[in-house]
């Protein structure tokens, strides 16, 4: 099994901090709104990052995520394993621990999993298991058919990552699984390809049949250039108009791997949903009634 907190022989990049001062956001979010993607790191002296990430952080602590969750007037978050640790979840566990009430998790588990293994996290709160295409590098889980019979049973989720538009070459695998696939990034489609490109007609195919949900987070992960992203929005409103019952939201702090590119402000980010989601019936269930089916909250 993958080990825990260690010495690093290699030093990764150090990725740039999130905006120490979210603003408050001009959009009120609804009682009970959650933020279904975030990543936590450190303390470093307990926590040091695994040899194999792409990437190193400063502490982006829980403590720190949950004052900016009171900053966007957000109930709580999903902690979501980055690369950071690898498949060594002791992190995660030790923040679902600590704060019960502000956080769930997704995981991304060792390849040799035990069902033991799976219990204890489901006790502590997590409620899917990461899994990224091989378009991504680093300290990641492939897609496993064995670990995803596993966590069925528990009734967890697939997180799956992409990369580029290779949804259309996982797309058949997702689907052949026995549990519920959850997206993330706007399914990393490029948004520069808009809604008119194949990897897009893929996902709408896939979300007309109920069984995924698709993360409205991460814009800067599948356009360029800064804020507010505008290639984004065909995408993110068709998806909207589509079927927003299986929609999330998610701020992706602290936005790692932004090396020479704009840093954006959390607050700014939240308000993009007035544009992306601008029905406030429809952003209810997406900040709201969507997390709660999927994680619990």
């Amino acid at each position: 099994m993958t080990s825990g907190p260690h010495t690093e022989t290699g030093t990764p990049p150090l990725t740039p901090p999130p905006d120490p001062h979210p603003r408050q956001p001009k959009l009120l979010a609804p009682a009970g709104a959650i933020d279904c993607h975030v990543h936590l790191f450190g303390p470093a002296n307990l926590w040091p990052f695994h040899p194999g990430s792409r990437y190193s952080s400063k502490d982006a602590l829980p403590e720190t995520q949950i004052a900016m969750q009171d900053t966007l007037g957000l109930a709580g978050a999903v902690v979501v394993s980055g690369g950071g640790y690898g498949q060594d979840t002791r992190h995660l566990e030790d923040v679902l621990m600590r704060f019960p009430q502000r956080f769930r998790g997704v995981a991304l588990l060792p390849d040799d999993v035990s069902r033991e293994h799976v219990a204890r996290l489901d006790r502590l709160g997590v409620r899917g298991a990461r899994f990224v295409s091989a378009g991504h590098r680093g300290a990641l889980p492939r897609l496993s058919r064995r670990v995803a019979e596993l966590i069925a049973d528990f009734g967890w989720h697939v997180q799956f990552y992409p990369a580029g538009d290779d949804l259309l070459d996982n797309a058949q695998a997702l689907m052949d699984l026995p549990c519920p696939v959850v997206l993330d990034h706007f399914a990393a489609i490029p948004a520069a390809g808009g809604i008119e490109q194949p990897a897009f007609a893929c996902l709408q195919r896939m979300l007309d049949t109920g069984r995924i949900w698709v993360k409205l987070s991460g814009p800067m992960r599948c356009a360029e250039g800064d804020m507010p992203y505008p290639q984004v929005m065909a995408i993110a409103q068709a998806l909207v108009a589509q079927n927003p019952d299986r929609l999330l939201w998610g701020s992706d702090w602290p936005h790692v791997n932004m090396v020479g590119r704009e840093m954006p402000n959390d607050g700014d980010l939240f308000d993009l949903l007035q544009d992306w989601v601008p029905d406030a019936a429809k952003r209810h269930r997406i900040l709201v009634d969507n997390p709660k089916s999927v994680y619990g909250f």
